[in-house]
């Protein structure tokens, strides 16, 4: 696969320099109780790319204080193959280098630790100013990649995590690491084949495997996306009781589709699982157009032994979060970006997953938001606060830090940061308060 047009170009074209600027122009005002790291993750290819996918990683970060845009920093993130371009991830014997890594999805906190993740590879460490630590395996622990895509626990602070891609069995496998960082369980998930796992679910009871039919295409390796639809492999659900990690996955079909990003998940008082998930009718298929993400509601009947799916929306939706507060459990709003090009009008919309209810906030023309992260006002899960994202302003070929009240995401932004440099399209990222 080739590098498209859009992938190094426009809203998609990389950065090339590293800045660190203070004191930031704020339109609105910001709310003091802000205070903290907005960090955001996604690829800057530094040079030729097959795919846009495959960019080097670099996070764009913003430190918020006490009612200031204290400063901006982008940073590449210095994996092994950061600094040998030509380190390769799978060896001749099949094995691979699992520090070999564009660190470019995801940056998580877990046990005092940041993390920069793409799902081939192990997690690399990060400061909170964005210097490079190095990578990380949980002491030895980890000899496997990680999710780009962890869950953690509100309730425990258990991080859980799966790795895939091994082209020997098992090649998936499931782990769960204490509050405290420790590695206490390694379970390997029996799959057919080298599927694409981008992400799962957790509910307080169990965690949701999504063996789906886009899988590892060996003439592809080594030239941009490695992953093809499959007609023939089918699509299923697995269940693993978390008290239970070592008693075996059961697995129930579901139509073919693919999930790139769940919203949540949570089990019912009448023993159902329910999921909220952005479905593709099928990505990475040759030829013809490649259809839209929309938001479903899978609801899993473990007696009945049935998924029930439902399409919610039938809009363009990515990028769905809701407050982590609640991972887990019945949340009841969740948040999508509807990013369009820059001719067309970008939105985002608060679903209420109880009502139906949507509200949307509509930007401007040209102005692309990113993922929206939410960021609490309380301590009242679900509650009041804020929704962080990047916005990147077409027309000017410059990016704000967008900042929007998560109880009324109609109304004009609560403040907007204005940045030193164009923030190139990402991926995904969070909110580390103050300790």
């Amino acid at each position: 696969m080739t590098t498209s047009a859009f992938q190094l170009t426009g809203h998609y074209a990389p950065v090339h320099d590293e800045l660190t600027t203070y004191e930031l122009p704020v339109s609105g005002a910001l709310p003091p109780e802000l205070t903290g790291w907005y960090l955001r993750n996604g690829p800057n290819p530094r040079g030729a790319s097959d795919h846009w996918f495959t960019g080097d990683g670099m996070v764009h970060g913003v430190r918020l204080e006490h009612g200031r845009a204290a400063w901006y920093r982008n940073r590449w993130i210095r994996t092994e193959s950061f600094d040998q371009p030509d380190a390769v991830l799978y060896q001749a014997d099949g094995s691979r280098n699992l520090r070999t890594s564009v660190a470019n999805t995801h940056v998580v906190t877990h046990a005092g630790r940041t993390l920069a993740l793409v799902e081939s590879s192990l997690p690399y460490e990060i400061t909170r100013e964005l210097d490079t630590v190095g990578p990380y395996d949980f002491g030895g622990e980890l000899a496997d990649s990680m999710t780009a895509h962890p869950k953690i626990c509100p309730e425990t602070g258990e991080l859980h995590f799966f790795g895939y891609g091994s082209i020997t069995a098992p090649h998936v496998s499931y782990y769960r690491a204490d509050a405290a960082g420790r590695l206490e369980v390694k379970q390997p998930i029996d799959v057919p084949g080298l599927t694409m796992m981008h992400d799962f679910a957790l509910t307080r009871q169990h965690v949701v495997f999504f063996d789906l039919p886009v899988v590892f295409d060996r003439e592809s390796a080594g030239h941009g996306m490695p992953y093809r639809w499959s007609e023939t492999y089918g699509a299923r659900l697995g269940l693993l009781r978390r008290e239970d990690p070592a008693g075996g996955v059961r697995w129930l079909p579901i139509d073919p589709c693919y999930v790139f990003h769940t919203l949540n998940a949570h089990d019912t008082a009448d023993g159902r699982i329910v999921l909220h998930v952005v479905r593709y009718e099928h990505v990475f298929r040759p030829g013809g157009p490649q259809p839209g993400g929309t938001l479903w509601r899978w609801t899993i009947d473990p007696a009945a032994g049935t998924v029930t799916e439902d399409r919610l929306d039938d809009r363009h939706a990515e990028f769905p979060r809701i407050d982590d507060r609640l991972a887990g459990a019945d949340a009841r709003f969740g948040h999508v970006t509807a990013a369009r090009g820059p001719a067309e009008r970008s939105s985002l919309r608060r679903h209420d997953l109880h009502t139906g209810a949507v509200e949307e906030h509509r930007f401007a023309t040209g102005r692309i938001p990113g993922e929206a992260v939410f960021v609490p006002a309380d301590d009242t899960p679900g509650g009041a606060g804020w929704l962080l994202t990047y916005v990147h302003d077409a027309a000017e070929d410059a990016s704000d830090l967008v900042v929007l009240d998560a109880q009324d995401v109609a109304a004009p932004p609560v403040a907007t940061v204005r940045l030193p440099q164009r923030v190139p399209a990402g991926f995904h990222g969070n909110w580390l308060p103050e300790a």
